[in-house]
């Protein structure tokens, strides 16, 4: 088994001629599509319209292979200047595309009678959701010129901004006693069984990140301006309304489940108290205790014994799964190790052109590593169940992305506590009380953090020492006195990528919605058993061509009733009880 995963299917390196030609077959198409673009007022309506089509199939599949390839080297080694440059020059080179491609859109949202012709021809037929939203989204495309130069600026703006804070998050050295090692192996120390490691490590994560925190400010506060500064332009009340739009979701269903985790927050701060007691806190628990271990657990992993782990549990939920997650250990789909240079965390990239996805991971060993990789193995999963679509139905919104992956881990951790007992049961449900505590209390905060900060972007430069009050005010809000105050992080926004993205805000309420929502479907299973996996496989193949609301629904859920949400965090305080029973 290779631990690090390659990436030969789409490329062997740019020297590679396959990549030449297709990156030369880029140019040449962007190219042809500009110019069918400027004839597009002199062409028969009907033609153009699947010609339009057979483009944008066209430039999507050339696209998406090349950046994806130039943004896997680049995350697993941020300092390649070669790279570097590739994604520059790439960039440039898609920023031509934008103004034919609104050309294109108005075009297709001008047509009036666009069910005569999705009755005619059955690709059209199939792309009859993403017709419709093109025509639903017209309305906040701007003028052809002037998309092209918010394309264009974009490359030296909010994209420069937004590589500047990977790059410093990804190379920053951290001094840990007297030690100089990387920031995933610092961030990693927090789930050591020794205390002072863990305190120590947080110390050395905090004073690592002022190091950078200026820098990283100019970077968060120019793409929060830069998205703020096109929402109006494009006539968006916000910056969280377009992302709803992107998003296909209801505020609605946002507002169920805001409301249902409010409500939930007590229990969650009753779970972080008790903790604190245990390690003998009085004043909730520190930062640096959130993922300490609780119970007798020295059980670790190699990556072959972590396969062997997932496919057993998995196996049992539906052979696709079990199949597929064996394919991706076996044939290279996994970038496993954290190394200097390789962005932290963890993720999972879909490639439904080539039927497959990488991983990247920063695995050490531990249980959490091994459900950080069924995680991502959901993603993969996902991406298995639409990869069947034509070439444009294969992006799912924010909010559903989460949904398999975190179907995954409820599959992992429940069959592995059912496995336990004692104070190993005791550990492994503390475990996932970490895991939901992050994706409620955590992304909560993340959640009222960034919508502070659209807020007050409005009206003036957020320096790093204003942020770090607005970072630790949402952290009290949402941990509430279940951690102590003292011993908070004010830097969370400073490492964390989700902020840094011109073209997606927000990407933090989606992780409690896929956690809920997977959760509630994981009732289900248990309810219905295999009669659920067909409902299952259904939902996640409509995530791309459906609203979210629409795709819950092939699984009898309503998510706009708070109630659904309600449920879904009832298992949570259920295991919350359980725990404190036990310790």
């Amino acid at each position: 088994m290779n631990k690090e995963w390659s990436l030969d299917i789409l490329y062997k390196g740019f020297h590679d001629e396959k990549y030449k030609e297709d990156k030369a077959g880029l140019q040449t198409l962007t190219d042809t599509i500009a110019a069918f673009s400027e004839e597009l007022v002199n062409t028969q309506e009907e033609a153009a319209l699947v010609k339009a089509v057979e483009y944008l199939e066209q430039f999507q599949l050339l696209r998406t292979r090349l950046s994806y390839y130039v943004a896997l080297r680049q995350s697993v080694n941020t300092s390649d200047s070669e790279t570097v440059n590739e994604m520059n020059a790439l960039e440039k080179l898609l920023s031509l595309s934008s103004k034919p491609m609104a050309v294109i859109n108005k075009f297709i949202a001008r047509i009036g009678n666009m069910d005569v012709y999705v009755a005619k021809y059955p690709k059209l037929k199939e792309y009859e959701y993403l017709l419709t939203e093109m025509k639903k989204d017209a309305k906040h495309l701007l003028s052809d010129d002037v998309e092209d130069v918010i394309a264009k600026l974009n490359i030296s703006a909010g994209s420069a901004w937004s590589s500047m804070q990977s790059f410093l998050t990804s190379t920053l050295e951290v001094d840990y006693r007297e030690n100089i090692i990387t920031f995933p192996e610092v961030r990693n120390k927090a789930h050591s069984e020794d205390v002072e490691v863990r305190r120590d490590a947080f110390a050395a994560e905090i004073k690592s990140l002022e190091k950078i925190k200026d820098a990283v400010s100019f970077s968060l506060n120019n793409i929060k301006t830069q998205v703020n500064t096109i929402c109006e332009l494009r006539g968006y009340e916000s910056a969280l309304d377009m992302t709803l739009n992107q998003a296909k979701m209801k505020r609605e269903t946002l507002e169920a489940m805001l409301e249902a985790i409010r409500e939930a927050l007590p229990s969650f701060h009753k779970y972080l108290k008790h903790k604190a007691k245990i390690m003998g806190h009085e004043k909730g628990l520190p930062w640096y205790d959130l993922f300490a271990p609780i119970g007798e657990t020295t059980t670790k992993f190699t990556t072959e014994e972590s396969k062997e782990y997932l496919l057993k549990h998995f196996r049992s939920f539906s052979d696709d799964l079990a199949d597929m997650v064996e394919e991706a250990y076996d044939n290279e789909w996994i970038d496993f190790f954290p190394r200097k240079g390789k962005v932290g965390g963890a993720f999972c990239e879909n490639m439904p052109f080539v039927k497959q996805s990488r991983i990247l991971s920063n695995f050490t060993g531990s249980l959490s590593d091994v459900v950080t990789l069924a995680h991502e193995l959901g993603h993969a999963y996902h991406g298995l169940n639409i990869q069947e679509h034509l070439p444009l139905n294969v992006d799912y919104s924010m909010p559903v992305a989460e949904t398999a992956s975190t179907f995954n881990e409820a599959i992992i951790m429940e069959a592995a506590i059912k496995e336990s007992s004692g104070r190993e049961k005791l550990a492994l449900i503390e475990s996932q009380l970490q895991d939901v505590t992050q994706i409620i209390c955590d992304i909560y905060s993340r959640y009222l953090f960034e919508t502070a900060v659209f807020d007050k972007c409005k009206t003036g430069f957020l320096f790093a020492d204003e942020l770090k009050e607005i970072m630790l005010e949402a952290q009290k809000t949402a941990y509430g006195d279940g951690l102590d105050h003292d011993y908070l992080h004010p830097y969370m926004w400073v490492l964390k990528g989700h902020y840094y993205s011109e073209n997606l805000s927000f990407y933090n309420f989606p992780y409690a919605f896929g956690g809920l929502f997977a959760r509630g479907l994981y009732e289900k299973y248990k309810t219905e058993g295999d009669a659920f996996v067909p409902k299952y496989r259904a939902l996640l193949n409509a995530t791309t061509v459906m609203s979210v609301e629409d795709a819950a629904k092939q699984a009898e859920i309503n998510l706009e009733d708070p109630q659904f949400w309600r449920t879904s965090l009832k298992t949570i305080e259920e295991l919350i009880n359980q725990f404190i029973s036990l310790a």
